[in-house]
């Protein structure tokens, strides 16, 4: 293993695996010391043997899948509606400075703004049902997504349009060539963005819902039951984590070129030789 203050030195998986497992033993052995000391009130942190049995009664008496399919789905329409609307709209911002000198003076202020002051707002314009879930869902995404596009596009070397010019591409098929170049980073992004919308289906779900993770811990909230609250909590962690993993696989799936990238640009991992040093 590389020294400890060596700055950017990878180190083997191995290392990387064993950090993580004992990172998670940490969480979880000062999670026994302050329920089983009696350091904080029940209501406050439930004991971690009540949370694993509150997760098997969300398995086999709450339906979890059901409302953790409900959430994705949810999910699902908003990324679907973001990347119809953004992936265009940021392509056109960076092809031409005079969309983007026209659209972001709207733009950048509303990824600065807290999206959970807007949900009034969503309910007096879409009602609480399923058009408001999907519609807050939607503007959370949104901004970041399309800000993300037109900095992808802005990365696309010159010599590439210029190469283009020359063979004799139009506009369109330059257009086309800055989308090609950009998207595999654009892609990347996916995972990002969909973390974010497993962060802000919660709040969306506890307005007037009858499904959902973020519906599920609510209930659980009303009854006091705060250790189905804490396996609630869990289940959308796994199952935010089963969905990265899912979309980082299908990146690795269809732009494996990225992966070589990556690993060419990470400092070199040492041999035998450097690790005797």
């Amino acid at each position: 293993m590389a020294h400890p203050s060596t700055i950017r030195r990878p180190i083997a998986k191995q290392w990387q695996l064993g950090l993580g497992v004992a990172a998670w033993t940490l969480v979880v052995v000062v999670w026994f010391v302050l329920t089983r000391g009696d350091l904080l009130p029940p209501l406050a942190l439930p004991d971690p043997a009540g949370v694993v049995t509150a997760m098997v009664r969300l398995w086999t008496e709450y339906d979890l899948l059901g409302n953790v399919f409900q959430s994705w789905w949810r999910i699902a329409q908003a990324f679907g509606w973001c990347v119809v609307v953004a992936i265009p709209l940021g392509l056109v911002m960076g092809s031409f400075p005079w969309v983007y000198h026209f659209v972001n003076p709207v733009a950048a202020p509303m990824r600065s703004m807290p999206i959970t002051a807007f949900l009034p707002a969503f309910i007096a314009l879409f009602g609480m049902d399923e058009g408001m879930k999907v519609g807050f869902l939607f503007f959370g995404m949104f901004f970041y997504l399309l800000s993300l596009v037109v900095e992808e596009v802005n990365k696309v070397d010159n010599a590439l349009l210029e190469t283009a010019y020359t063979l004799g591409a139009n506009v369109p098929q330059a257009v086309w060539l800055l989308f090609r170049a950009s998207f595999p980073a654009i892609f990347g992004s996916f995972r990002i963005l969909y973390d974010i919308g497993w962060t802000y289906v919660i709040l969306a779900e506890m307005v007037n819902s009858r499904r959902g993770v973020g519906y599920m811990v609510e209930a659980a909230r009303k009854v006091l039951d705060f250790e189905r609250v804490y396996a609630g909590i869990i289940a959308i962690g796994v199952a935010a984590f089963l969905f990265r993993w899912l979309l980082t696989a299908l990146e690795s799936r269809l732009f494996p070129w990225q992966q070589p990238a990556l690993r060419q640009a990470a400092p070199p991992v040492p041999t035998g030789h450097a690790t005797k040093e």
